[in-house]
């Protein structure tokens, strides 16, 4: 199974600590992958300072292909600042190095390169909502996470981005069942084929616009709970994909079954590794 992350990469910054790590949706999703032994690569644009080169030199070193995102001089890597508190990761904001931040725009040579790959994941922080588009003739299983943000549930938003990804995410702990029902059902109208969403420690729900189905946590004492969500869903994903979903594959309870819980016992260990996936360096 071949696997890619696009888009966004960062640093989390622990200020308490003076430590940096590597991290970003896209990133942690293609680290996570070749941790969970897919065959698993980066697509993004990452600057030539160093912040930049430690996630590229983490990504290589996880295992994960960044052949197609060389660094590029002149731009600044995205810097977020982290506390934590009982093991639980608080950012208290995001700030740029000196140089220009650019996002990632799908060319021609990006798509054709996309075609190779099982899986291709994005997600709301790579401001890359007008690209998705781009990806609705690829065979891939195309996932998004959309996090928790308000401004990532808009009906311009979803519009934008559901008719052409086939799961969704979104984080719900701070909405009601009735938002969190209003959502998932305007998700899958705009044809989206499946919706996970995820409430902290009340566990997970997963709707296919017929059917829901349930997950639980698996509770561990956190070192660090940076990258618990994003390893969830990247284990959930590539445990659905080998069971053999596709787009066109109706989802049974064996299959989600297995999903959930290897998604669980994944996102479990992460909460035990400093950063969202090590590489931890003083800044």
């Amino acid at each position: 199974m071949r696997v890619i992350g696009i888009g966004d990469n960062v640093v989390d910054r622990y200020t308490n600590k003076r430590i940096m790590f590597p991290g970003g949706n896209a990133v942690n999703f293609a680290a996570y992958a070749a941790q969970c032994g897919a065959d698993s690569a980066y697509l993004g644009i990452i600057a030539d300072d160093k912040e930049g080169r430690l996630v590229r030199d983490s990504l290589i070193e996880t295992g994960v292909d960044v052949s197609k995102s060389p660094l590029k001089t002149g731009l600044a890597t995205e810097r977020c600042d982290v506390i934590l508190k009982d093991g639980d990761r608080v950012f208290t904001g995001c700030s740029y190095g000196e140089g220009e931040y650019r996002t990632l725009t799908l060319s021609e040579e990006n798509l054709r390169y996309l075609e190779r790959f099982d899986v291709i994941h994005c997600g709301c922080y790579a401001s890359m909502e007008d690209e998705i588009k781009k990806l609705q003739d690829l065979r891939a299983v195309r996932t998004y996470d959309f996090s928790s943000e308000e401004e990532y549930r808009t009906e311009d938003y979803l519009e934008k981005v559901c008719p052409y990804i086939d799961i969704a995410l979104f984080s719900a702990e701070e909405m009601t069942e009735q938002q969190t029902e209003k959502l998932r059902k305007q998700v899958i109208r705009l044809g989206t084929k499946l919706v996970l969403i995820t409430n902290g420690t009340k566990g997970q729900k997963l709707w296919d616009g017929s059917r829901e189905y349930s997950g639980k946590v698996k509770l561990v004492e956190p070192v660090d709970t940076m990258g618990a969500g994003d390893s969830f869903f990247t284990a959930f994903v590539i445990s659905m994909v080998k069971s053999g979903y596709d787009r066109e594959k109706a989802v049974t309870v064996e299959m989600t079954d297995r999903a959930f819980s290897e998604a669980a016992d994944f996102s479990a260990r992460t909460c035990l590794v400093e950063g969202a996936f090590g590489f931890g360096t003083s800044y």
